[in-house]
């Protein structure tokens, strides 16, 4: 017999006796727990027995954890009204730290028929067979260890899914591939070690479910940005305990002196617009989880481009984000979060607004106060942009960085004066809201659009694949193509390709900020053109790690950039330098100087493709170092001007793009799309 449990925690929570089972629904009549077998047997339901301000709840003797069950909530089925309660669909716990089976599409997963009209009636086909169930876990004795705690400063991003980074790796056994344990063996942990990338951001690993439109079309959603449950990891990276692998992943990776950041996706939910399937939320209390028009109760807004968007101003919604984040990083060992399309978090009815309640009490959780919070600072909804636009504490991924570094690359005119600004770390962006140069995460490439040896081979995306006519994915990527669309034989284009990607990460990884790589770009993976993989399970979105042999040369070169960054404190400054800025070890200033070695004023910026970017430390004992970027964007060989080392010191070329940049005392000699690196002193 179940008894009135207590109202918090929510979710299932075990005790030595039995487990108290607790679920918030506002306008729910009733709410059935249901229990089922190993095998997806209904065998038992209770009812909760008792509501306290909207919390259901009920305690159950002698359940135990390993117990799978669902939420069947009776209430007013009117959809005109927004009310959606139908006690024929299994609805799983939105607290839940496991799932059990794989969702089908089936006619029975959506709460409504259509007859003759557009009007909804209800659909009162079970559900049960063909959705997950939630799993009780049992209680952690004590949270995850820390992990490695990397200063932002120091912070080198690498961007992977677990999947695709795991499914072709040559070291990686087949069992494993794919999946979390296939991250955590050692081939991979000693490179990534090996590589010095500090922070490893693995893509969504929420429980997601494949879209109805791929799962017609014989795909599979590769990315995870359909997330359905916020709690728990999802089944198909797990062997047998998606729990427990995936904190055992955390612990290998934090072994390896590494932290874990999570992509995050609390903007939507997978059940998609008002005629996707109930499989939780809509169910539960649809009004709550879900942000309606005005007046329009029935109608979802769609500010996320994904069918619906969450109820930022929900105090349930936002206790629900806070309680996940919390358990991903105190009892799962995350160290930090990336916000998918995060403005949604900042929503109210009348726009985006950096004083949200949301936003505020993610930055003053003290359960996250260790976490590092970064934000995709854009939706596709009205005023959705926000880059620059959040509050302290918060990161944001930069896209102006990516957009100017590309375009001054390939050429455009104009850009030489916005890659000065994105160089010394977007202060036009941050500064006004007293945020450091960290607060901008720099990046070229990431998952979201063509991989960096794309960039340089594809001048328009080739998306065919994706089975959307190839509509779908960025239109304007500013890339280049060099001559040929594609892969080609020609030896000059190949070369001039090679060159333009380790320019392109020799300019990320110089700039003031945090950088950003996505992994295999170290070693030249393609896509094959494609800009928008998410439906590309297979060969198209794996990584292909054969390029790591073929070109060795430049992995290295990529390992040396990263060594230079993290070994150089010049390249990654502690705040924004107008003139000049008083750091830990000296006096800093930049200079931004032409070929000749003259300054450059204002009215010129526009026409640069040559520059001499300087920065210079002097300590209180009068001892000088100094670093030189040289950025040559034009097509022919360039003479800088470099100025005198201070005492007997003396200019050391450290890096160049082209193994044709000399250097003669003070002057240096940089071909054509290329970059050099040079150091004086005791480089600081």
């Amino acid at each position: 017999m179940i008894h009135p449990g207590r109202p918090a925690p929510l979710g299932a929570t075990p005790d030595d006796d039995g487990v108290n089972f607790t679920l918030y629904s506002s306008g729910a009549d009733a709410v059935h727990l249901c229990l089922f077998d190993a095998s997806g047997r209904q065998t038992r339901w209770h009812e909760l027995p008792r509501c306290d301000d909207g919390v259901w709840h009920g305690y159950l003797p002698g359940c135990k954890p390993g117990q799978r069950y669902g939420y069947r909530v009776r209430g007013r089925y009117e959809p005109d009204a927004g009310l959606r309660f139908n006690p024929a669909k299994l609805l799983f716990d939105p607290y839940t730290r496991e799932l059990d089976g794989e969702f089908a599409w089936s006619n029975a997963v959506f709460d409504y028929e259509r007859r003759s009209s557009d009007e909804l009636h209800i659909n009162t086909v079970d559900s049960a067979p063909y959705v997950p169930k939630s799993v009780v876990r049992p209680l952690r004795a004590a949270p995850m260890p820390s992990g490695p705690r990397i200063p932002w400063a120091e912070t080198l991003f690498y961007e992977v899914n677990v999947r695709g980074y795991t499914m072709l790796h040559p070291a990686v056994d087949a069992k494993f591939r794919g999946r979390f344990a296939g991250m955590r063996q050692k081939q991979v942990l000693d490179y990534l070690k090996a590589l010095g990338i500090t922070s490893l951001e693995l893509m969504p690993v929420h429980a997601f479910i494949d879209e109805r439109h791929l799962f017609e079309n014989g795909l599979r959603n590769f990315w995870g940005y359909n997330s359905i449950a916020f709690f728990a990891p999802a089944r198909r990276y797990a062997l047998a305990d998606p729990v427990a692998e995936f904190r055992d992943m955390v612990q290998a990776i934090h072994a390896a002196g590494i932290e874990v950041i999570l992509d995050v996706v609390y903007n939507h939910t997978g059940e998609s617009d008002g005629s996707g399937p109930t499989l939780c939320f809509r169910g539960i209390d649809n009004l709550c989880y879900y942000s309606t028009e005005p007046g329009r109760p029935d109608v979802y807004i769609n500010d996320t481009g994904c069918g619906n968007t969450i109820n930022a101003d929900h105090p349930q919604v936002q206790r629900m984000v806070l309680d996940s984040l919390a358990y991903w990083h105190q009892d799962m060992g995350v160290d930090g979060f990336r916000f998918d399309l995060a403005p949604i978090l900042g929503r109210h009815n009348h726009g985006y607004s950096a004083s949200h309640p949301l936003l505020a009490a993610i930055g003053a959780d003290k359960r996250l106060r260790d976490a590092k919070l970064i934000a995709e600072p854009w939706d596709p909804g009205p005023g959705g942009y926000q880059l620059g636009g959040f509050p302290l504490r918060w990161a944001e991924w930069n896209d102006r960085y990516r957009d100017t570094v590309r375009r001054f690359w390939r050429g455009d005119a104009g850009a030489g004066g916005e890659l000065a600004q994105r160089l010394r770390g977007s202060a036009d962006v941050f500064e006004a809201t007293s945020r450091a140069p960290t607060a901008s995460v720099n990046f070229v490439t990431s998952h979201d659009g063509f991989t960096l040896a794309d960039v340089v081979s594809y001048e328009r995306r080739h998306n065919e694949a994706n089975g959307e006519d190839n509509r779908d994915g960025h239109a304007h990527n500013y890339s280049r193509n060099y001559g040929v669309e594609g892969p080609t034989d020609d030896p000059a284009i190949n070369s001039l390709r090679r060159q333009q990607r380790l320019n392109m990460l020799a300019t990320l990884l110089v700039s003031q900020g945090t950088p950003l790589i996505l992994g295999g770009d170290e070693f030249g993976n393609s896509q094959h053109g494609n800009n928008n993989a998410y439906a590309q399970d297979n060969e198209i979105g794996w990584i292909d790690w054969s390029g790591l042999s073929q070109d060795a040369e430049f992995t290295d070169r990529v390992r040396t950039l990263l060594c230079l960054r993290l070994s150089t404190p010049l390249l990654r400054l502690p705040d924004y330098v107008h003139g000049r800025l008083d750091a830990p070890y000296g006096t800093v200033a930049i200079s931004w100087l032409d070929a000749a070695g003259e300054k450059i004023v204002d009215h010129d910026w526009p026409a640069v493709r040559t520059k001499n970017v300087l920065l210079t430390s002097n300590k209180a004992n009068g001892e000088e170092s100094a670093a030189a970027i040289l950025i040559n964007g034009r097509d022919s060989m360039s003479r800088y001007r470099l100025p005198a080392p201070s005492g007997e010191d003396h200019w050391r070329l450290v890096f160049a793009s082209s193994d044709a940049a000399l250097l003669h005392t003070q002057t240096a000699s940089v071909p054509g799309h290329s970059i050099a690196i040079l150091f004086s002193g005791a480089i600081q």
